[in-house]
């Protein structure tokens, strides 16, 4: 329990501990209600006939995961030397199964992309928090491949190690995805903050944030609150943990996207792949960045089935006299479950109502122009 305490204190994390007083993680029973609302909202069976995300290896790193739960299918998660494939607290196992659980019959619940392979390594603050075990940690998950490294227990702090192992991450085409999950005002968590990282908000049902840490390096947003997913402790069965808000969790939906979106897209690049979720994103009520929210809550659907120039500049870069790039999604999005935000569902309808006459074109023809100011036509 001691271990647990610490794994909340030094990510400031909102994680309520599955483990008891007497031990490690139990779970909450196998999950049988109405399909959870973060799932719902991104909506990953309607990209499954697209792709499930074959062929990506995913890293989570971060409490290990219980190999035990059989929602993960038989050689799913991946061992070898630097791998943990046990959870005492629980959190590792809720974060790969956000990722890619399986379906079941027996649940409502599944991961984003149950085609994926999961690579378990081990990295908690319980470790003294030492920025530079978690640069071990993102080494050792570069080292085996992983397209996509979710970091679902950041540091409180940086280091130079820490920099250069992103870096290096980076450098051989992986997607760093790291959440914003500081609750203390002004506080930063890494690499999450780091240049390069695809930092991740969190939102409740309601879309309001649910994170206190904010900056200009938030990139999307995602379900943070109240949600479902595998529990360790499982013993062989299909077993959860709900509900659980923590909003170090968001960033294991957006990992999982971004392994649909790089078994969808295998020409991208790692940094592409972060443009395209946040050219993919929906946007803020203000329209532009949110500290919170980023360039605004994630778009499974977009991101995956875009139209979109590989070239295009991220958001940021776009001068802010020119309206951002439109994108133009393969086929409407399927309609937002019932407890969407409103604001969500007017954005959608926007976009919508746009996507018929706005195509990839207006960007090239922004480019000829030299990003001058224009109007946007159909």
């Amino acid at each position: 329990m001691l271990a647990v305490a610490g794994l909340v204190a030094a990510s400031g994390g909102f994680f309520a501990s599955a483990a008891s007083a007497q031990g490690c993680a139990n779970p909450s029973g196998t999950y049988t209600g109405e399909v959870p609302w973060g799932q719902r909202l991104v909506d990953p069976a309607r990209l499954w006939p697209l792709t499930r995300g074959g062929g990506q290896l995913v890293a989570v790193v971060g409490t290990g995961v219980d190999a035990q739960n059989t929602q993960f299918a038989p050689g799913q998660l991946d061992s070898g030397a630097g791998t943990e494939r046990t959870d005492c607290d629980g959190r590792g196992t809720i974060a790969a199964g956000i990722v890619g659980a399986q379906p079941d019959p027996s649940t409502t619940f599944a991961g984003v992309a149950p085609g994926v392979r999961l690579l378990p390594i081990r990295y908690t603050p319980g470790d003294g928090g030492d920025p530079g075990k978690l640069a071990e940690a993102i080494d050792r998950a570069a080292d085996r491949r992983a397209g996509v490294i979710l970091v679902a227990v950041p540091a409180a702090a940086d280091s130079p190690a820490l920099s250069a192992a992103v870096s290096r991450a980076r450098a051989k085409g992986a997607v760093v995805v790291s959440a914003a999950s500081a609750t203390q005002q002004g506080a930063r968590t890494y690499p999450t903050a780091t240049s390069g990282v695809l930092a991740v908000g969190s939102v409740n049902r309601a879309g309001e944030p649910v994170q206190t840490e904010a900056g200009d390096y938030v990139g999307v947003a995602a379900p943070g609150a109240e949600l479902v997913s595998t529990s360790a402790g499982a013993g062989g069965a299909v077993a959860h943990r709900w509900p659980v808000t923590d909003p170090g969790l968001a960033a294991a939906y957006v990992a999982g996207v971004a392994a649909l979106v790089r078994a969808y897209h295998p020409e991208l690049s790692g940094d592409q792949v972060v443009t395209r979720l946040t050219l993919t994103a929906h946007r803020p009520p203000s329209g532009g960045h949110d500290p919170r929210l980023g360039w605004g809550v994630l778009d499974a659907y977009a991101a995956v089935s875009s139209t979109l120039p590989a070239d295009v500049p991220p958001p940021g870069a776009v001068p802010q006299a020119v309206p951002a790039p439109m994108v133009v999604p393969a086929a409407a999005p399927a309609p937002r479950p019932p407890d969407v935000p409103a604001g969500t569902i007017a954005l959608a309808g926007v976009a919508l109502a746009a996507a018929a006459g706005v195509t990839v074109a207006a960007v090239r023809r922004a480019r000829r122009r030299a990003w001058r100011p224009t109007r946007f036509t159909p």
